[in-house]
């Protein structure tokens, strides 16, 4: 899917969750129809077990339905919204069906969960999307190498033998392509 169908789509499902804020449950259907199986995956991938993972959703869109009036699209994509009322609603289910454990006083502050909590998923998932964002801005040379040396793992010299170019000539693509990027994301 290239950008710009990237953004009509988003901009879709934005306009279905303000639909579904303001009580329309055809939009509610058809934000299942377009949502239900990615918001599938990110529950059974929590629970490990299909069942579970089903019930799970159903109760996700019913938090979706009470909370799409608060959606705010200029903090989150929609998709990466619903994906964390998924994973936080997976993830509520995993600790209520935990064996409990009996813990001292004296212990409790060794039980404290140290995850992100649901607004630095959705910051870190943003910064992510603007990262890769970027990525794209830049050309061919310089994407293909900055992916290959950070993804990928390759060293200058393992990229600059992959692309049949000087070691310099490698080093200038990736210096300039980040501070390309570095310019996008708005720190230089």
């Amino acid at each position: 899917m290239d950008r710009s169908s990237q953004a009509e789509a988003r901009a879709h499902l934005s306009s279905l969750l303000r639909q579904v804020g303001g009580g329309d449950r055809d939009a509610l259907r058809e934000v299942y129809a377009l949502t239900s199986a990615k918001l599938f995956g990110v529950c059974l991938r929590v629970v490990q077990d299909r069942d579970t993972a089903e019930e799970i959703l159903q109760d996700v869109y019913l938090k979706i339905w009470r909370r799409a009036a608060g959606f705010d699209p200029g903090r989150a994509s929609p998709i990466t919204w619903m994906c964390t009322v998924a994973r936080n609603a997976a993830i509520d289910w995993r600790r209520s069906h935990r064996p409990q454990l009996m813990v001292g006083d004296e212990h409790i502050a060794d039980l404290a969960d140290d995850r992100a909590d649901a607004e630095q998923v959705i910051a870190a998932d943003q910064e992510r999307a603007r990262i890769f964002h970027c990525i794209e801005q830049l050309g061919a040379k310089q994407r293909e190498a900055i992916r290959s040396a950070f993804f990928d793992g390759l060293t200058y010299a393992e990229l600059a033998v992959v692309r049949n170019v000087p070691l310099g000539t490698m080093k200038s693509w990736v210096r300039r392509g980040l501070a390309q990027m570095k310019e996008c994301l708005g720190h230089g």
